[in-house]
């Protein structure tokens, strides 16, 4: 640059601008790449959350389903009609222990 006091030049002034163009370029171009690398650091992060949502998802139905299949329901209770039967054959196999050790 020149030592005069003046100012600068109109060549000098073009000059200016221009690296200046430059500059703002180099800058919005270094954001720009930034903001690219955040947004794929967002995307990442969102999937590792939408993924443990979804692992915690399936954990969550498996222990529902689980805790469903040890409740005793209609299906695994024993009906009344069995359980006469088989208190029938009880008592006639103590019946038979029985009158075998009688008749010894």
């Amino acid at each position: 640059m020149a030592d005069d006091p003046q100012g600068l030049s109109d060549e000098e002034r073009a000059e200016l601008e221009q690296l200046r163009a430059e500059k703002a370029k180099r800058d919005a171009a270094a954001r720009a790449q930034s903001e690219r690398a955040e947004l794929e650091r967002l995307k990442r992060e969102q999937r590792r959350v939408d993924e443990r949502a979804a692992a915690d998802e399936r954990t969550r139905r498996i222990r529902e389903r689980n805790a469903k299949l040890m409740e005793p329901d209609d299906d695994l209770r024993m009906p009344v009609g069995q359980k006469i039967v088989l208190l029938a054959v009880l008592a006639l196999v103590v019946i038979i222990v029985i009158a075998m050790n009688l008749g010894r």
